[in-house]
């Protein structure tokens, strides 16, 4: 059974960083490419980035690109999502999801197993 659980989500003040784990048991990160997306309220969900089974790592440009930084310890079976300079726009619910399909930021459809999420909240 696959379980996956995303933790670190929390207030934090413009500027500042967070750093949010995603676990997952129940499959091998080493077969797994596994993404990070958001969702605030009355908007849809949004690809940040995704890592490769080989540790490739895509992200989203715009927004992201450049203060969110993705990287996994397959030993652990985590993945994490380092965020830097945060502002209120980054305010949302965070998700992790694992696939052993295409790796994506932009289409959540390939992605078979998806977290409960954790709250983010930036205020200015």
């Amino acid at each position: 059974q696959v379980q996956v659980e995303e933790s670190g989500g929390g207030s934090v003040q413009a500027g500042g960083s967070l750093r949010l784990s995603c676990r997952i048991s129940g499959l091998r990160l080493d077969r797994y490419s596994v993404g990070w997306f958001r969702q605030a309220p009355g908007k849809e969900r949004e690809g940040l980035s995704c890592i490769r089974s080989n540790e490739e790592t895509i992200y989203r440009g715009d927004s992201v690109k450049g203060r969110f930084t993705t990287s996994k310890d397959s030993i652990k079976s985590i993945v994490y999502l380092h965020m830097t300079r945060l502002s209120p726009e980054d305010t949302a619910t965070y998700y992790c999801a694992a696939t052993n399909g295409i790796c994506s930021v932009y289409s959540t459809d390939m992605y078979y197993y998806w977290g409960q999420g954790t709250q983010v909240t930036v205020s200015s």
